[in-house]
């Protein structure tokens, strides 16, 4: 029965750290069905501070989600790819004061009890892709996706391509 109480804090949890914020933008004046090829734009992805190997797991995240859209990678391409992130560690802290007694107001009170604090860290993350008119040189779309990293060597690739395929679902944009 205690199992059955705390499922759905469990569910929660899991829930809530995987979950990815997403959000976009772009020109509305793009013909998004004029791009069908792609590059890395590496000027850009060179300044991106992140690890070597943190960039291949994002960059091959992106190839796979491309090329299952239908897009091809190309020395001549329609548009250029670029990545920039962001990494913020927050802190939270909670407080659980608990106890009895009884008294009001300022001066003498027998209350008494215990106070608990649990302080933990969790780490942010920001990915922004960007897709930049390789003939104009001028961005057309923009996707951020935002949420929690791990630093488990097994999930690493898992949670990059999860943060790419929830970017580039918003790919192309539905016009209104």
């Amino acid at each position: 029965m205690k199992i059955l109480q705390l499922f759905p804090v469990l569910a929660l949890f899991v829930v809530s750290c995987s979950s990815i914020t997403v959000a976009t933008d772009f020109d509305n004046t793009t013909d998004f069905k004029t791009y069908k090829t792609y590059a890395f734009y590496k000027t850009g992805i060179d300044k991106v501070e992140l690890s070597d190997l943190d960039k291949k797991r994002i960059l091959r995240a992106i190839d796979t989600t491309l090329q299952a859209k239908g897009f091809s990678k190309s020395d001549s391409p329609d548009f250029l790819v670029n990545i920039s992130t962001k990494v913020e560690k927050n802190v939270n802290v909670n407080q659980f004061n608990y106890g009895f007694g009884y008294g009001w107001g300022r001066g003498w009170n027998p209350y008494f009890g215990m106070n608990n604090a649990s302080v933990t860290t969790t780490t942010e993350g920001v990915l922004t892709i960007d897709f930049i008119d390789a003939k104009k040189k001028e961005l057309f779309w923009q996707g951020n996706g935002t949420g929690y990293l791990t630093s488990n060597q097994a999930k690493k690739d898992k949670v990059a391509a999860e943060f790419v395929s929830q970017i580039l679902a918003k790919y192309p944009p539905e016009k209104n």
